[in-house]
């Protein structure tokens, strides 16, 4: 067990007019990050988040976030946790959460900056934020389409996938904001219009899939069973089920190479590299160019035509997508049972 100071003494950083101590500043994190594989500490994860400060603060603010902590740096052990123990400052914002089976948690509320700095201080590598206001936990806002590319499928095919996306729903009026997740896939965002919950939402991303797996059936997929997808593109509408949150946008990822999950503009979507978008070089990105998501709760959309499709599907007998097994059983869905298996029933 390292001693209290074997990694430096606290370094203290103001944001949001408070003053957070990153504890063990100089304890690496990543061990092999950029060109030269330099590791990354602490204190460096500490600064990243302030150099992004604000463009992640608008994408967080107000929300629960559910902690993947990693004390010891992302070849050490892990965990989430999914609640904010009593010994925790007084000036974090905490709300009450659901998990999926209905059990109550504490989560952290992402108010300013400093509770960015405050997790990340915990070893934090991952926010996974909720679709939804603290304040108003009744409505989400945001419809996450997550692109998931099968093993062997590369990127350029999530790439055509992505535009594929953003082109159906500019059809319908819609305005999707891309980032990369960090790893092999592609995130697509639109900001909702109040008066929907996550169950018309996960329909509406239900209905989107269907639609661009009949266009482009050798590209996309909207099979939740594994076995069924091919080496195509997965469009995962259960993101959006109730309760489940999502790796935020300018997160650094538990990965050696600290990859952020980056935000890009549409015209970037051909030469974005999710390997090169690292701690390193997603501050200067932001610096040279802006934020690509800075307008995006200017942008509220309807999705009231996905929705209507995906109950049209329901009256023409066609039965809810499968949900994920830890659900309970829900109305209209077809059998829960691996296809495979049902044929061999």
């Amino acid at each position: 067990m390292a001693k209290a100071d074997e990694f430096g003494a606290p370094v203290e950083i103001e944001a949001a007019g408070r003053i957070v101590p990153i504890t063990n500043p100089n304890k690496p994190m990543f061990p092999s990050v950029g060109p030269k594989k330099a590791q990354r500490t602490k204190l460096d994860l500490a600064r990243y988040y302030v150099s992004v400060g604000d463009a992640i603060m608008r994408t967080l603010v107000g929300r629960p976030v559910l902690l993947e902590r990693y004390p010891n740096g992302v070849r050490g052990k892990s965990f989430f946790q999914k609640r904010i123990p009593d010994s925790a400052p007084e000036w974090l914002h905490t709300t009450t959460v659901e998990t999926i089976n209905g059990t109550p948690s504490r989560a952290l509320v992402i108010a300013d900056l400093a509770h960015v700095l405050w997790a990340s201080n915990q070893g934090v590598l991952g926010l996974h934020v909720w679709p939804y206001r603290a304040s108003e936990p009744d409505e989400a806002d945001e419809m996450r389409i997550d692109l998931d590319p099968t093993p062997g499928v590369p990127f350029d095919q999530v790439r055509e996938a992505a535009a594929l996306v953003r082109d159906y729903l500019a059809e319908l009026g819609m305005l999707g904001f891309a980032k990369t997740t960090g790893s092999k896939g592609i995130h697509i965002y639109v900001r909702v219009e109040p008066g929907w919950d996550s169950f018309a939402i996960r329909g509406a991303v239900i209905a989107l899939a269907r639609e661009l797996s009949e266009r482009q059936p050798n590209l996309i997929t909207d099979k939740w069973w594994k076995e069924e997808r091919g080496e195509r593109v997965f469009i995962d509408y259960n993101q959006n089920a109730p309760h489940k949150n999502m790796f935020g946008a300018w997160g650094v990822r538990p990965r050696v190479g600290a990859q952020v999950s980056t935000p890009f503009r549409w015209d970037e979507l051909n030469t974005i590299n999710p390997e090169a978008c690292t701690i390193d070089t997603v501050p200067h990105r932001l610096a040279a160019h802006g934020d690509p998501w800075e307008l995006m709760d200017e942008a509220p959309c309807s999705i009231a035509p996905l929705v209507e499709r995906f109950a049209a599907d329901l009256a023409d007998g066609i039965p809810d997508a499968p949900w994920p097994p830890v659900y309970p059983k829900m109305p209209n869905e077809a059998p829960r049972v691996q296809p495979s298996r049902a044929k061999h029933d």
